[in-house]
């Protein structure tokens, strides 16, 4: 009988526990890094500088707006300075301009990207498969800008797959994990893939199926689901346990990063 165990382990601290690294050793006191107004990746930014010491700039998609969400509250509450830019300008975000107009701003600053994937998160997610104690043969994770699945894949065990299930549609995830597999180890590995097919319309969207489900889901084990990446993960996993698409034996964990 197929086996699913839940592993409750937030990717953000590993994205950022070498990049914090990179900062010091280039003798960076300023973290600037992108999000949406309810980024998760902007609260474990703020929070991880105030910690470490460094001075948090955030530049936040979309129009200010006088009362802050619990996130961008949050963010602030750590000593974040917020950077508000239309949606049209943060599209530019890795652009050769936009690095210096905001060097313009805030001068020197340790540069790290939206969602924190880049080749020293993924190395930091890379020992997560060795932190699990247990036998399995299938380990999932939610996809949203790939670091966390490029390095889980990266660290596992000969016969051992990865499952990324995407949070956002477009199908271009797949592109972007195999980028930062690249940069990272210069190679690709062969041991996952991404589900593409759980996104329920994209970033953000929670049709009643899915919330119901999720409400269902922490009734059952007694935890609030996130309903933006976990929640569409762990549906995607039951249906695929449904559909046959493991094998009997199967012993699969899902990482459970938010909520």
């Amino acid at each position: 009988m197929t086996e699913l165990m839940l592993r409750f382990d937030s990717n953000k601290p590993r994205k950022l526990k070498y990049n914090l690294e990179k900062a010091r050793r280039a003798g960076a006191s300023t973290l600037l890094t992108f999000g949406g107004a309810y980024s998760n990746h902007i609260r474990a930014v703020a929070a991880a500088g105030r910690a470490e010491g460094f001075k948090t700039i955030g530049v936040i998609r979309g129009e200010p707006h006088e009362t802050l969400n619990d996130s961008l509250a949050f963010a602030v509450s750590q000593g974040m300075h917020l950077l508000y830019v239309d949606r049209e300008t943060y599209r530019t975000k890795k652009s050769h301009n936009m690095r210096r107009f905001l060097e313009s701003c805030f001068g020197d600053f340790y540069l790290i990207p939206e969602g924190g994937s880049n080749p020293a998160a993924v190395k930091g997610c890379a020992e997560l498969p060795g932190d699990i104690a247990e036998p399995f043969d299938v380990i999932c994770c939610p996809v949203g800008t790939g670091g966390t699945l490029a390095g889980i894949a990266a660290g596992l065990a000969p016969g051992q797959r990865a499952i990324g299930f995407a949070a956002l549609k477009g199908g271009f995830l797949t592109k972007e994990v195999a980028e930062l597999q690249r940069q990272t180890y210069q190679k690709v590995f062969d041991n996952w893939h991404i589900e593409d097919d759980f996104h329920f319309g994209g970033y953000a969207k929670v049709p009643p199926e899915l919330d119901a489900f999720a409400a269902k889901l922490g009734d059952e084990h007694g935890f609030e689901a996130d309903r933006i990446y976990v929640a569409k993960m762990l549906y995607g996993i039951t249906q695929m346990i449904e559909a046959g698409r493991f094998a009997a034996s199967a012993r699969i964990v899902a990482v459970i990063t938010t909520g």
